[in-house]
């Protein structure tokens, strides 16, 4: 018997080589195969409020403008001339209900004798023909007493003003200092939004029936239709809006035009008659 191998045998080495080039290749092929039909380890995904939350954050701008409406608390307070020009000219411009007209010393000079605080009461609370605060409840004591002393120094008095009283801030809510970095970043914010922003609009018709028609209207003096009286208002009210815009922007009978308020514009005096008129049933 020979001892030599036979040509065809294999050693112990070769057949464990071979058997990991096995392994081999067939992890390799799996590989390639995963990767082209895409079977890959599971992957996370993130719940979509936290995926919404994280996009808020990154797109959040670098500073943010917000606009505050001013109220009519921290609004300064009017001066005696814009007191008498918007409510008081009225009547005091010509003189309606008796009232002293403006300039005339002869019919102003019995009342300064009566003495200022005397005058400025009797504005304030009403007398005779004439309604507490010339008939704008909005109006401040402080407004009230500066028109009573624009008015009667006009007429040879020597009534002393006293300034308007400006809005009080609360150094607690001023607004923090901005680093400049910061303000300049918001400054392309602030101009889109200020070109944005629509003109401010005039009084609204039922902000001019109470600062300036209610006078009259409220009570209805000097034959003024009676705000929300249908009877006296339904004969006017068939003329027609138009027509009655123009009897209010240009005076009828005893009112003046504008209502005795030419700082009013034709938009705002028509809005007053709308608001007015509509109260006493129209439709305009």
């Amino acid at each position: 018997m020979s001892n030599v191998d036979s040509d065809n045998g294999y050693s112990f080495g070769q057949i464990l080589l071979a058997v990991l080039a096995g392994v081999v290749g067939i992890a390799l092929v799996w590989v390639i195969w995963a990767k082209i039909f895409g079977v890959t380890d599971p992957v996370e995904v993130a719940e979509p409020t936290a995926q919404l939350a994280q996009i808020d954050e990154n797109i959040k701008p670098v500073a943010q403008v917000e606009l505050a409406e001013a109220s009519a608390a921290g609004a300064t307070e009017k001066s005696g001339e814009e007191v008498v020009k918007a409510v008081c000219s009225m009547c005091h411009a010509a003189g309606l209900m008796n009232s002293p007209k403006i300039g005339d010393k002869g019919q102003w000079q019995p009342r300064i004798a009566q003495g200022y605080e005397t005058l400025v009461k009797h504005a304030i609370e009403g007398i005779r023909s004439m309604p507490a605060r010339g008939g704008n409840p909005s109006l401040s004591d402080n407004e009230v007493a500066n028109a009573v002393a624009y008015m009667a120094n006009q007429s040879g008095a020597n009534f002393k003003e006293t300034a308007p009283k400006a809005a009080e801030v609360d150094p607690a809510a001023e607004a923090p200092a901005v680093p400049a970095a910061d303000a300049k970043a918001a400054e392309p914010v602030a101009q889109k939004v200020a070109a944005a922003a629509p003109a401010a609009a005039g009084k609204s018709g039922e902000e001019v029936y109470k600062s300036v028609c209610a006078m009259c209207h409220s009570a209805g003096l000097m034959n003024a239709p009676k705000f929300g009286d249908k009877a006296q208002w339904e004969p006017r009210i068939k003329q027609g809006y138009q027509t009655l815009v123009t009897h209010a922007n240009k005076g009828i009978r005893s009112m003046p035009a504008k209502g005795g308020n030419p700082s009013l514009s034709d938009d705002e005096v028509a809005g007053a008659v709308k608001y007015m008129a509509n109260a006493a049933g129209a439709k305009f």
